[in-house]
């Protein structure tokens, strides 16, 4: 009788920040063949901080995302081959590329989708966890957004509701130090976590290049919420390698809001896909080949989703006009019509 032997966990989270870094390093190359229509907001840098969070999460617990949101998705479970079609508008993709970058979603694994508008996912995330409440079960709601999102109305009043009612709601706000192109020092008060003080819950703040320390962080918030004791607020402090579109330097010239010390700095040193992979070599849980093999099998499974994706039928005309309503309920006045 032969046994199965269980993945360690941080074998399992290299793999899946890897797949989340060769997705996007797939969707820039389309996208610099002229084959995605607009732009793409890129996770790269960012892994650790989606990988962290997800993995700590249960099959039935939500999850929320914001206009970065590729990662958080594919950290969730989604299927590679249907985003990459959803990204370039193909028939196949997971809303029938209807949505595109910045609104897949996935119900079926708990995406309540990503969001064009910085933070509008926030309450979207407190309404789910509201939901769940009410219908006497124990998941728990994730939303992530960036420390832009911290200065919207959304996120005081989402999160003060959630405060006041011990709602089972998780905010991860990752702090990747600019807002489009301008420094989050220059716009963004204090420290993002402190705030969490007036709401009369927990802050944390995260090194989120370490998706063990992301986990550790999460998966304590987790258990807090799924008991009944409320929300947490964690600020995973990360960085994205690229702008804040990929292709953004076509519109803004010669203008450079990060010197080029800072970016090689963050991609050198602070690699989280690097990061991972030596702390697995370090502890022996996995060696060159194995993961030299991870590697190659995610490679495989990008170029076939590229082909996927680019095979698919465009949608039709008339397509367009679909999906814009819900079907009409009756109410009381058709009933007085009857009458």
């Amino acid at each position: 009788m032969s046994t199965q032997v269980e993945t360690p966990l941080l074998v399992s989270q290299y793999e899946t920040i890897k797949r989340i870094r060769a997705f996007e390093d797939k969707s820039i190359s389309l996208f610099q063949d002229g084959i995605v229509p607009g732009f793409t907001h890129a996770y790269c840098g960012q892994e650790a901080v989606a990988v962290g969070v997800c993995s700590a999460l249960e099959p039935g617990d939500r999850v929320g995302s914001n206009h970065r949101g590729h990662g958080h998705i594919l950290a969730r479970g989604a299927d590679s081959s249907k985003m990459l079609a959803e990204i370039l508008g193909k028939r196949d993709g997971y809303l029938q590329g209807m949505g595109g970058e910045l609104h897949i979603m996935d119900a079926s694994i708990n995406i309540l989708g990503a969001n064009g508008i910085v933070g509008a996912g926030i309450p979207i995330a407190v309404g789910a966890a509201l939901s769940d409440r009410l219908q006497g079960n124990d998941n728990v709601t994730v939303s992530f957004f960036g420390e832009g999102a911290t200065s919207e109305g959304y996120f005081s009043e989402a999160v003060n509701l959630a405060a006041i009612w011990d709602l089972p709601v998780v905010f991860i706000c990752e702090n990747n130090l600019y807002g489009e192109f301008t420094p989050a020092s220059e716009v963004v008060a204090g420290e993002i976590y402190k705030r969490a003080e007036g709401f009369g819950i927990p802050g944390v703040r995260v090194d989120g290049q370490d998706v063990v320390a992301v986990n550790e962080a999460t998966r304590t918030a987790v258990e807090r919420a799924r008991g009944g004791e409320g929300p947490t607020l964690i600020e995973a402090m990360t960085y994205r390698w690229y702008g804040h579109f990929y292709g953004e330097e076509a519109l803004t010239g010669d203008y450079k809001y990060r010197s080029d010390e800072e970016i090689a700095d963050w991609k050198t040193n602070r690699d989280p896909v690097k990061l991972t992979r030596d702390r697995i070599l370090q502890e022996g849980l996995a060696d060159e080949a194995e993961l030299d093999a991870i590697d190659k099998a995610i490679d495989e499974e990008m170029e076939s989703a590229s082909q996927f994706a680019q095979q698919s039928p465009e949608p039709p005309p008339e397509q367009a006009l679909d999906f814009l309503y819900s079907a009409r309920i009756p109410g009381p006045a058709d009933a007085a019509k009857e009458l």
